[in-house]
């Protein structure tokens, strides 16, 4: 599936349990990227063409079936990890600290301080 299409695929829950599911097989990087994401496009000052780039992300993240499938040790996540740097660089000017500090917050508590 294209990135592009991945937009309709994103859903808070679907976020949610994608995260509480394979948090630690993703990894910190994915995560806290994902966190990132999510929070900014969470705050209501985040412009609409910058929510369609994360959604358009963390869509691509929950889907089961993407280019490099999840299941697959290792590299499983990387080309999630891409297109999370790539919405990333996108959007980082409304990437805030108060939204890395509440990403912080839940990574301590799935992977400790």
């Amino acid at each position: 599936m294209q990135v592009e299409n991945s937009a309709q695929a994103y859903s808070d829950s679907g976020f949610w349990q994608k995260l509480s599911g394979g948090a630690r097989q993703a990894g910190l990087d994915v995560v806290e990227r994902a966190l990132w994401l999510y929070y900014t496009a969470q705050n209501p000052l985040t412009p609409p063409w910058a929510r369609a780039t994360i959604y358009g992300a963390l869509g691509y993240f929950i889907l089961p079936f993407d280019a490099i499938p999840d299941m697959i040790p290792v590299i499983g996540y990387t080309d999630d990890l891409a297109v999370m740097v790539a919405a990333y660089s996108a959007v980082s000017s409304y990437i805030t600290k108060s939204n890395k500090a509440k990403a912080s917050k839940q990574l301590d508590r799935w992977f400790g301080p």
